[in-house]
């Protein structure tokens, strides 16, 4: 699949049916997830693999009754170490940690989509709810539950802004 198709092809998926993701492919999309950007190369990332379906309930009670962290046989916490990120200071922890975590997961989501598995990345859960699931230490922050399975339905294309509305060449223009 050439990165055009995966990057339009890609659907968040909310329905899984059965049968397992193997192992391999959840290893390398994460390998795959730790190369992006990293600012300084520190790499402030963490990536927690759950199987166990006690841990995939309390993530999907964490996620607001979502239903992916159960339907799907894996999900993938990915965290910030805001140890490894100190140095930046405050802007490091509020700004460069996000950019990170969020370049690994779509590297990751595109991975996923492109070897036939489908995936959701959910951001909207308790987090301290996520952090007591995964016994979490108070420095990593977790910011996405990513479900990855086989696809169980395929979503239409959502709609999108016409970029002209977003694209401003040189300064702001209404």
């Amino acid at each position: 699949m050439d990165i055009e198709s995966c990057m339009l092809g890609r659907r968040s998926i909310r329905a899984y049916r059965h049968g397992d993701v193997p192992d391999a492919v959840i290893r390398f999309g994460l390998e795959l997830a730790n190369a992006a950007p990293s600012a300084g190369n520190l790499q402030a990332r963490e990536f927690i693999v759950v199987t166990e379906e006690s841990v995939k309930k309390a993530l999907s009670e964490a996620a607001l009754g979502q239903e992916g962290p159960i339907a799907a046989p894996v999900c993938v916490v990915f965290c910030a170490n805001l140890e490894r990120i100190e140095s930046y200071g405050r802007r490091g922890s509020d700004l460069y940690v996000l950019q990170d975590v969020a370049a690994s997961i779509e590297n990751f989501l595109l991975y996923i989509h492109s070897q036939g598995f489908g995936a959701v990345w959910i951001g909207a859960f308790n987090e301290s709810g996520v952090s007591r699931a995964l016994r979490l230490p108070h420095y990593i922050r977790p910011l996405a539950i990513v479900p990855v399975g086989i696809p169980g339905e395929v979503p239409s294309p959502p709609s999108k802004r016409p970029l002209d509305e977003m694209v401003h060449r040189e300064t702001w223009s209404d």
